[in-house]
C-alpha cells in the first residue's frame, strides 16, 4: 500500500523562508507583504523610497514579525543586484520573490482629449520597462540566478493583470504590457524546471479590479463615487465589489508555499469573478 502524505496547515507555513516584496511599499504590496509575514517568512520589503518600504516594514514588525526595508529601483539591474547582495547579507539566502513593480501609464491610455494615434511612442516604451522589464525580467534575472542554487527550491510570484486575459479599452499601453507579463511568467516557469531546478516555481497573480493610486483617476469621480467605468467594472464583477487590497495576499501566500509545490507556470485570477463572466 503506498502512503499519501496528508497536507496540513504547516503547508501553509513560510516560518525560516526569506521573502523579498519589490514594489511592497504599495497598497497591494503592504497587504502581500504582511500576509507573507504573517504566514512567518521574514520578509524584505523593497519600493522605490526606503521610507515607503520601511512603512509597510514597520506594520510587520509591529504584529511580531521579522522585517526590513530597502530602497531600490527596479528599472536599474545594478540596484537590484545590490537589493540581492544586501539580502544575501543580511539572511543568507532568498527564498521567495514577489514582483509588484508597474502600474498605468495615463500618457499610454486613450481618453476623450487624447486618442489612439496621438500616443506616443515612448509611453509605450516606459509601461513595457516598468511592468515587464522592472516588474518581472530584472528581478528574475537578479534573484533567480541565486535562488536556483537553493536546495529546497523557490517561488517567484510577478504581477499580471485582468488585462492579460482580456485588454481593456483606453489602457492600450499597459495591457499590451500585462499579456507580455503572464507570457514571460510561463516561459519562465518551464526554463527554470527545465534548465535549473524543478523545484523553482514560477507564478503570476492576476488582480481584478482595485482601487490604487495609479487608477483612482479612472473609477472614481470628483465626488469619491464611481465613474461610468467604475460601475461598469462593479457590474461585471460577480462578487459585486472592487477587491480590497487583502483579498490578494492569501492567494501570494498559497502560491509560495508548500501547499502549492506542484504548481508552476499558471496566471491565478484574483478577480471576484471578473473573468469568469460573460456579461449575461
Amino acid at each position: 500500500m503506498v502512503r499519501r502524505r496528508r497536507m496540513g496547515s504547516d503547508s501553509f507555513s513560510l516560518v525560516e523562508k526569506t521573502a523579498v516584496v519589490i514594489g511592497g511599499g504599495g497598497a497591494l504590496g503592504t497587504a502581500i507583504a504582511q500576509g507573507l509575514g504573517r504566514a512567518g517568512a521574514s520578509v524584505q520589503v523593497a519600493d522605490v523610497t526606503l521610507e515607503k518600504a520601511e512603512v509597510a516594514a514597520g506594520v510587520i514588525r509591529e504584529a511580531g514579525g521579522s522585517a526590513d526595508a530597502h530602497a531600490v529601483d527596479a528599472m536599474d539591474r545594478a540596484s537590484i543586484e545590490a537589493l540581492r547582495d544586501n539580502v544575501l547579507d543580511r539572511a543568507g539566502s532568498v527564498d521567495i520573490l514577489v514582483n509588484l513593480a508597474g502600474g498605468n501609464i495615463p500618457e499610454a491610455s486613450t481618453s476623450a482629449d487624447r486618442s489612439f494615434f496621438d500616443l506616443p511612442i515612448e509611453a509605450f516604451e516606459k509601461s513595457v520597462g516598468l511592468n515587464l522589464f522592472a516588474g518581472a525580467i530584472l528581478p528574475a534575472q537578479a534573484f533567480g540566478q541565486v535562488m536556483a542554487s537553493n536546495r529546497a527550491g523557490g517561488a517567484i510570484v510577478n504581477t499580471a493583470s485582468m488585462n492579460a486575459y482580456r485588454p481593456l479599452t483606453r489602457i492600450p499601453g499597459y495591457s499590451a504590457a500585462k499579456a507580455a507579463v503572464a507570457n514571460f511568467t510561463q516561459w519562465l516557469a518551464v526554463h527554470f524546471a527545465q534548465e535549473y531546478s524543478p523545484l523553482l516555481r514560477v507564478n503570476a497573480i492576476a488582480p481584478g479590479f482595485f482601487l490604487t493610486d495609479q487608477n483612482r483617476y479612472l473609477l472614481l469621480d470628483d465626488s469619491g463615487g464611481l465613474t461610468d467605468r467604475g460601475k461598469t467594472i462593479v457590474g461585471h464583477t460577480p462578487m459585486g465589489r472592487l477587491g480590497e487590497p487583502e483579498d490578494v495576499a492569501g492567494a501570494v501566500v498559497w502560491l509560495v508555499s508548500d501547499a502549492a509545490k506542484f504548481v508552476t507556470g499558471i496566471v491565478l485570477p484574483v478577480d471576484g469573478g471578473f473573468s469568469a463572466f460573460s456579461g449575461v
